[in-house]
């Protein structure tokens, strides 16, 4: 059998919402930029990291999405979190935790976006 090349170029999560350009607004205050854009699709990206977003809405599949952040450090994001959410209006339900918690792994607080899909920003220990 020939040698089979499985390398894994890259890996990308699909995250639904509830209001296309809404959820769009929600991620680039947090400093995503769309890297693509079409009225189905549009590809996010932070920090050489990219995720999806699909202009689809099914209220289990959105509320039962995760995305995990790994930041350097999870204090600095959690101060600039507040103050976009301070600048910005977002629509209900997104929000983010009232503090940063140790999850033994780490360090995490949480966001909510609109569509219901919650992100995990941690700082590994």
């Amino acid at each position: 059998m020939p040698e089979l090349n499985l390398d894994v170029a890259d890996l990308r999560t699909f995250i639904g919402c509830k209001d296309f350009d809404a959820s769009r607004d929600f991620y680039v205050a947090l400093g995503w930029v769309v890297a693509y854009d079409s009225d189905h699709i549009r590809l996010l990206e932070l920090g050489d990291r990219y995720f999806y977003l699909q202009n689809y809405y099914q209220k289990g599949w959105c509320d039962n999405n995760m995305l995990h952040v790994s930041v350097d450090s999870v204090d600095d994001w959690y101060t600039f979190v507040k103050d976009v959410f301070a600048k910005n209006n977002f629509p209900k339900p997104a929000r983010y935790g009232d503090s940063i918690k140790d999850e033994g792994y780490g360090r995490v607080f949480h966001i909510w976006d609109p569509g219901g899909a919650l992100l995990h920003i941690a700082q590994f220990h």
